[in-house]
């Protein structure tokens, strides 16, 4: 009885053992597949793909700063690039007329003053008594010379006239840069220019040569009124060209012309119109040339004289020619007494 009794109490520890066991299987796994998995460092890289080894992120890391360096290396040299361009094309604008700034007019050596304004004399070159010129070492006989004031670095007006017209960068430098001649005798805002004394023909004379879209305008125009006016003749000697036998001769010659393709077409039509342009072009300079001529002789004729004899003997002209307005006013006067 007691043997089977300790038999019974050792089955029934072995049972309550083994529904033990079963009971923790059961909620570890119900506990596995409800928590969230735990991720430890060491297993980051390989859920994230890509290899583990912190050498290659050191590579990214580096590709990605030298393409950062090199775009803005880039747009460096694009910025430079833009710069300089946008200087080149100002000098070339000035060099043509167009009132912009330039690198000589901005920039000054260190130790050097800015061109100042100044006054000018104006002296007649004689045989008697020559002049020396900047620009040439004599001045033509009976041509006006002009000079900063209080000096005498005399140059011919004509040439400072022709000079300023093609090359203005040039003017200011024949005095080693020491007055704004530009701005003070060829400027409507100074009170030393030349040009007020030019009159209404000189005026517009300058006017053209100031804005080249103008004097090309006027020369456009000029050329098209003339095709305007001769219009009835030219059809007429086209016509007759047209229908003449030594044109028709020629078919097997400009025949090929005329059958050819397009692209050859394009080509001489290309060249044809090099051609015109070219031809107007030269055509233009001589106008230019024209004007300029122009100019300069409204200038030796209007700017006066303010040193020499010859300044002195229009000086007692202009009084003379007062007192005898002044006599003329008196007798008509006297007369309507």
């Amino acid at each position: 009885m007691t043997s089977l009794l300790h038999q019974t109490c050792v089955i029934l520890t072995i049972l309550s053992i083994v529904s033990h066991q079963t009971n923790a299987t059961r909620s570890e796994s119900h506990s596995r597949k409800y928590a969230s998995p735990i991720i430890t460092p060491s297993i980051i890289p390989l859920l994230r793909g890509g290899s583990s080894d912190p050498l290659d992120i050191n590579d990214t890391r580096t590709k990605q700063l030298d393409g950062y360096n090199k775009l803005l290396k880039y747009r460096s040299d694009q910025q430079l690039l833009y710069q300089l361009r946008s200087t080149y094309l100002s000098e070339l604008l000035a060099q043509r007329g167009v009132p912009l700034p330039t690198v000589t007019s901005v920039g000054t050596v260190e130790g050097e003053k800015p061109p100042e304004k100044v006054d000018w004399d104006c002296a007649l070159s004689t045989a008697n008594d020559p002049k020396t010129c900047l620009y040439s070492f004599d001045a033509e006989p009976n041509t006006k010379v002009l000079a900063p004031l209080g000096t005498t670095q005399y140059i011919s007006l004509s040439a400072l006239n022709r000079l300023r017209r093609t090359d203005p960068l040039k003017v200011e430098p024949m005095w080693h840069s020491q007055y704004a001649i530009l701005q003070s005798w060829f400027s409507d805002a100074s009170e030393y220019s030349i040009l007020q004394h030019v009159g209404i023909k000189g005026f517009m004379v300058s006017s053209l040569l100031d804005h080249r879209l103008g004097l090309r305008s006027l020369l456009v125009g000029t050329i098209l009124s003339i095709l305007v006016v001769f219009m009835p003749i030219l059809e007429l000697i086209v016509g007759r060209i047209l229908v003449s036998a030594p044109f028709w001769s020629q078919w097997k010659t400009w025949g090929r012309i005329v059958r050819a393709g397009f692209p050859l077409k394009l080509l001489l039509g290309q060249l044809a119109w090099k051609g015109i342009v070219g031809v107007y072009s030269k055509l233009e300079e001589g106008v230019r040339d024209y004007f300029v001529d122009l100019e300069c002789e409204i200038l030796e004729e209007s700017v006066p004289l303010t040193v020499g004899v010859e300044a002195e003997e229009e000086d007692e002209v202009e009084e003379s020619d007062e007192v005898y307005d002044n006599d003329d006013d008196m007798y008509d006067d006297d007369d309507e007494s």
